[in-house]
């Protein structure tokens, strides 16, 4: 008898780990915000999306930085509207979870990106006209943070475990405390100092 192979798709791979990531950082939401997740990362599959920048069908003129695409989004007819602050509220939480350490060498953060993230699903949700939408935009711009991190234990659930990337994530560890990368470090066999030495350590 042939063994049979057992194929799951990408949306059942990512309802499991926002699924599990939920339950390790206990995390309730509402399941409408979960299959919302999931929908995210099923986009950012494709690369491209990701690097995707606003151009103003106006002027022609490139916007990059979060806030310039925030101003377009809320100067565009409604029918563009909706869509950029989407783009713009999907794209800041996929970044501040799949690439929260690189954020943190750079001048504009985390904070940064959840403040315009957050600030983009607000709008959506006084936007849309269907109550649910509403409500799921509502619920990630209130629980922003919380899904950063479900986004993060995600990464790095499924990281490549080079030198370089335990290297990187200890150094999260060092510098935030994360309880997600403690996790991870662990699950490698690698102890991490306990947080009281660490801010000990910072203070000597």
């Amino acid at each position: 008898m042939e063994a049979k192979e057992f194929l799951i798709s990408p949306k059942e791979f990512f309802a499991e780990m926002v699924d599990q990531g939920l339950s390790k950082r206990k995390i309730k939401t509402h399941p409408s915000a979960k299959s919302y997740l999931v929908q995210i990362l099923e986009h950012y599959l494709d690369a491209r999306n990701l690097f995707e920048t606003e151009v103003s069908e106006t002027n022609g003129r490139k916007y990059d930085t979060l806030a310039e695409q925030f101003l377009l989004a809320n100067q565009s007819p409604a029918n563009e509207k909706l869509g950029m602050l989407k783009k713009l509220g999907d794209k800041s939480l996929y970044i501040s979870g799949f690439f929260g350490d690189s954020l943190s060498r750079k001048v504009v953060d985390i904070d940064y990106y959840a403040n315009m993230g957050g600030a983009a699903y607000a709008s959506l949700a006084d936007c849309v006209q269907e109550d649910t939408a509403a409500a799921v935009y509502r619920i990630f711009s209130v629980q922003f943070l919380d899904f950063v991190e479900v986004l993060t234990y995600i990464s790095n659930a499924s990281m490549i475990q080079t030198d370089q990337s335990i290297l990187r994530l200890y150094d999260r560890y060092l510098r935030t405390g994360s309880i997600s990368a403690q996790e991870k470090l662990a699950e490698m066999g690698i102890l991490p100092l306990p947080s009281d030495q660490i801010k000990l350590g910072k203070q000597d």
